[in-house]
């Protein structure tokens, strides 16, 4: 690929692997590392412009993609990472930074004053960033698996916190936790010989988050201040206010300001942006404004759009996504005016998955199957939202509850945590894996004392229907509605759907297969805006939300819901002392109970969606 030397006065450096290097000033006079590919011959062109905290450097096989298909591409370190100078905060910069961008790349003689922007996770939230800032010249996004809202789900989930982040901040920004964290960590350390010891500290981040709470200066943390503050505050923050409505890509609460250009939002069943994505930033964009907004959610793990598996399930081969001809196709139509009819395609692409014969495949997974499904909306129309019912002897069902059935009462001790199996998580390291996964715990994974299934713990409460008489799909929202007392001042409630497959040849002791989890803090039960005490053994009903999903559970498997107090360390432990986040200094036993009568209706609401007649 050849690449034409810039006119433009600013400071170049032409680096061996063919871009250029260009210092580009923000409005306060940090200047961003930023690399430019141009096609040849000379001329004006469309730019695709991409802003990531992970290295400008990853993703160059694309870069070149959009390059021979004769855009610019534009690719930029955010501040206080990696190259660029500033001090870090994850996003506060970045709508500002943003706007001071795509105006400088707007001003270049080789723009042709149309960009888009591409980026997934951190690199879908600097997406929403630049439109929440008004960016001149912004045509088109793509916000892929977008990092957003994250005050109320994927840093903070429901008033619990995702340790997800713990580790993505240990590790500076680099979820492996080895060595290739290096180059962040003297970027973020106070002295150039702490970095090795924040290297060291991402690879204990098991040890750690069995040690919290975290408390500054106690921890080699300490040598990287900018990023301990913020987790810090991330932990001990639950409240949702200006701290993270303002936090530079909450889209639901600056959609006035938001720029109104289309969007294609992309997302996976077992993404850990899923409910952001879909159930927040499509549906609220679509009312909000007039331009397209389209939505794409596939069977894959976050930013793994281009496997067709997620985990231990296999699903049909055209589940994988071709990412580049996908992204060329939008911009082709909104930065070249080209009709390809992308315009006119049904607003929503689903897969739905299930249908599979439950084989083991050649690489030891469950064959799931699956398909792809054009819809005209999300949440779908035709949904019939349908109530199952928590009975008396562990029965799911949509029949109503016995008036007078009696609770269930289990023991929470935050020293024997619910290990994490599987989930809706992403820079996760070594805490804990991705996907689907069967519900039974397995000696290779480091919360695992034993074999058995999760379902055999006195702590995990099963709720499961009969054997299905008949496929049943599940598609959208899926909301748990728990009626639930605690003897604590404050304890968690999670809710995990699970998809219990029969025994096969394959699978003699069958699979529960994780479809989606979530949580809630007993004292935000009333909201996000302020905590509220719990008064022991009064029951309320709490609401958990869990990611949204698009499943087929065939004739013969079971529907099961699992209720707990934890899930480690897909989040932090509740204490169950009721002291304020992150400052614990001791923990109690809770004995929580879930309530099954007619009075206090526990369940959760399906959305079933009829058979095609």
């Amino acid at each position: 690929m050849l690449i034409r030397r810039l006119p433009i006065v600013i400071l170049l450096v032409l680096s061996c692997a063919g871009q250029v290097l260009v210092r580009v000033p923000m409005r306060d006079g940090v200047k961003l590392a930023t690399d430019v590919y141009l096609p040849r011959p000379e001329g004006k062109f469309p730019v695709i412009l991409t802003r990531t905290p992970y290295g400008r450097t990853r993703g160059a096989d694309a870069y070149k993609a959009f390059v021979a298909a004769g855009y610019a591409v534009v690719v930029q370190d955010v501040r206080g990472r990696y190259e660029s100078e500033g001090r870090w905060t994850p996003l506060r910069d970045d709508p500002a930074d943003g706007f001071d961008t795509t105006k400088w790349i707007g001003e270049q003689p080789w723009c042709d004053g149309n960009i888009g922007s591409i980026g997934s996770s951190y690199g879908g939230a600097t997406q929403h960033a630049m439109a929440i800032a008004n960016a001149p010249h912004l045509k088109a996004m793509i916000p892929r698996n977008a990092m957003s809202n994250f005050g109320r789900y994927g840093v903070r989930h429901n008033g619990a916190f995702e340790l997800r982040w713990f580790n993505w901040v240990a590790t500076l920004g680099n979820a492996s936790g080895t060595a290739q964290a290096l180059p962040a960590a003297r970027r973020a350390a106070a002295v150039p010989e702490s970095a090795a010891a924040l290297v060291d500290f991402g690879n204990l981040a098991q040890q750690y988050v069995r040690a919290l709470p975290l408390r500054p200066g106690t921890t080699p943390l300490k040598f990287a201040p900018d990023y301990e503050s913020w987790l810090i505050e991330a932990m001990s923050h639950g409240d949702y206010d200006s701290f993270w409505k303002n936090h530079g890509a909450s889209v639901v609460d600056h959609l006035d300001t938001y720029k109104d250009i289309p969007a294609y939002h992309t997302t996976g069943w077992y993404d850990s942006w899923g409910t952001p994505v879909a159930n927040l930033n499509f549906v609220e964009l679509t009312k909000a404004k007039k331009s397209l907004q389209r939505l794409i959610a596939g069977p894959w793990i976050h930013s793994s759009e281009s496997q067709s598996h997620a985990g231990i399930a296999q699903f049909t081969e055209d589940a994988a996504l071709d990412l580049n001809a996908f992204q060329l196709r939008w911009f082709d139509r909104w930065l070249r005016g080209l009709d390809n009819g992308v315009d006119r395609e049904p607003p929503v692409r689903i897969y739905v998955m299930g249908g599979g014969d439950g084989h083991k495949t050649k690489e030891g997974r469950i064959f799931v199957g699956g398909q792809w499904r054009a819809e005209k909306e999300w949440p779908l129309a035709r949904t019939r939202y349908t109530d199952y019912h928590l009975h008396e002897g562990g029965l799911l069902s949509p029949r109503p509850p016995a008036a007078a059935a009696p609770p269930v009462t289990y023991r929470f001790d935050p020293a024997k945590p619910v290990p994490t199996l599987g989930g809706n998580v992403s820079s996760q390291g070594a805490l804990m894996f991705q996907g689907a996964a069967d519900q039974k715990c397995r000696k290779d994974f480091w919360l695992c004392g034993d074999e058995l299934p999760l379902s055999a713990r006195p702590d995990v409460v099963v709720f499961q229907t009969e054997p299905l008489a008949e496929d049943l799909e599940v598609t959208g929202r899926l909301v748990v509605k728990l009626w639930a007392s605690s003897d604590s001042p404050d304890t968690d409630f999670t809710a995990k759907l699970i998809d219990v497959y029969p025994p096969n040849q394959d699978f003699p002791n069958g699979v529960d297969l994780l479809i989606g989890d979530s949580i809630v803090r007993g004292r935000y039960r009333e909201g996000l805006a302020r905590p509220v005490p719990m008064k022991p053994g009064q029951p309320y009903e709490f609401t958990i939300e869990l990611y949204p999903t698009s499943l087929l559970f065939q004739k013969g498997h079971r529907i099961r819901l699992d209720i707990s107090s934890s899930n480690f360390p897909r989040f932090d432990i509740n204490p169950n002392t009721g002291e304020a986040l992150n400052q614990q200094r001791s923990h109690r036993i809770a004995h929580n109970t879930i309530y099954l009568n007619r009075a206090h209706p526990s369940r959760i609401i399906l959305p079933v969606i009829p058979a095609a007649k």
